[in-house]
């Protein structure tokens, strides 16, 4: 076509886009690249990394400013993905926080439509009041708060208490969907025995015969304690473990067997002294938190060195693999929009089939341990 017709063209089709855009309309194709279909899965953000040693100094610091009140309800640090404009959050669907309660306090009870995780970290005989049901919560225990269910806390203890804080915030939000309300100035009343839920479902392989007439996709148990995971994960490995997650398992709902929330799944994964995964990716997006010991996650050819306390995030559609740095177990805590992509038929899995399953980082072996290298390499 000659450069005539060609500017001709051009102009009518402006003329058009304009015509279109004062009619608060839009044309699909403008603006895109003609191979869009072909430009296959990739990562939708990079990954980061947030280190314990920066957390809790912050954290420690805010229990000497904060006084939990109208003004500051909950004293909570977020976790930011810089690589994530338009978020406060650590990732698209879920947040990172951390929370601290002191000895003597009270969070006072109020509800909201985002559900929440806690995972506990440091402090014992916390207690949180979760729809009426008192549970008191010890380091590795996970704890669940529903969307719409009252809950607030108070902590007994003469330690201060510190816990993960994972939630639907950004889903939600997204959704249009965020509202809260509080309870009042102080706990809601118990009304059902400690860790009810608990106690009618936390029998392993065993089932409360009524367990059908109340199935729905909120687990009926509030509190799974680090010792039940603990040992459940020490016998998974005497028979299997996973060759992307080594030996690892999701918290379910017992009276479906589905994930712990609709929103949110939660894992816990211990990776044994000198394992290296093979590397993988999903659609999901997992926010990690370090419960025990020190490894490397390589994320997309970025190698993250993490030690008990920390925490970072894996983006959807991200390769990664795991390696145990440490001499000892490593446990790695997880939470997931899972369930969401379970529900929308959107979850997918892809292995990394390269260099062994591997991917090719030239720093790696730097980073292990010395009876590791010389393993790998025989």
């Amino acid at each position: 076509m000659p450069d005539s017709a060609a500017t001709t063209a051009d102009g009518e089709m402006n003329a058009y886009f304009d015509d279109l855009q004062g009619k608060h309309l839009d044309a699909l194709w403008r603006g895109r690249p003609p191979a869009q279909n072909n430009t296959g899965r990739k990562a939708a953000y990079e990954p980061f990394h947030w280190a314990w040693s920066e957390i809790r100094p912050a954290l420690m610091r805010a229990g000497e400013l904060v006084t939990p009140g109208p003004d500051a309800e909950r004293r909570v640090i977020q976790f930011i993905n810089p690589h994530l404009p338009g978020f406060r959050s650590a990732s698209h669907t879920l947040t990172g926080n951390v929370q601290l309660v002191l000895p003597g306090e009270i969070s006072p009870s109020h509800r909201h439509s985002v559900a929440a995780i806690r995972f506990i970290i440091e402090g014992s005989s916390a207690i949180t009041v979760v729809e009426g049901e008192p549970i008191e919560m010890f380091p590795g225990d996970l704890v669940l708060t529903p969307g719409g269910y009252w809950h607030g806390h108070v902590n007994k203890s003469d330690q201060p208490a510190i816990w993960m804080d994972s939630l639907d915030r950004p889903l939600v939000g997204n959704l249009k969907q965020t509202f809260q309300e509080p309870y009042g100035e102080r706990l809601q009343v118990s009304t059902k025995v400690a860790d009810a839920g608990l106690s009618r479902f936390g029998a392993g392989g065993m089932l409360p015969l009524d367990r059908k007439l109340n199935a729905g996709p909120v687990s009926p148990v509030m509190r799974y304690p680090w010792e039940q995971t603990r040992v459940a994960l020490d016998r998974l490995a005497v028979a299997y473990a996973d060759p992307f997650d080594d030996v690892a398992m999701d918290y379910v709902n017992p009276s479906t067997g589905g994930h712990v929330l609709p929103t949110i799944g939660c894992r816990m994964q211990m990776l044994r002294p000198n394992v290296h995964t093979r590397a993988h990716r999903h659609a999901h997006v997992s926010v990690h938190h370090a419960f025990r010991g020190e490894g490397v996650t390589i994320i997309d050819g970025a190698e993250i060195r993490w030690k008990a306390g920390d925490f970072f995030v894996i983006p959807p559609w991200s390769w990664h693999e795991h390696i145990n740095t440490g001499g000892d177990k490593a446990y790695l805590f997880s939470t997931m929009d899972a369930p969401v992509l379970d529900a929308l038929h959107l979850a997918a899995e892809e292995s990394f089939e390269d260099n062994n399953g591997r991917q090719r980082t030239p720093r790696v072996d730097a980073l292990l341990p010395e009876s590791h290298t010389a393993r790998k390499s025989a």
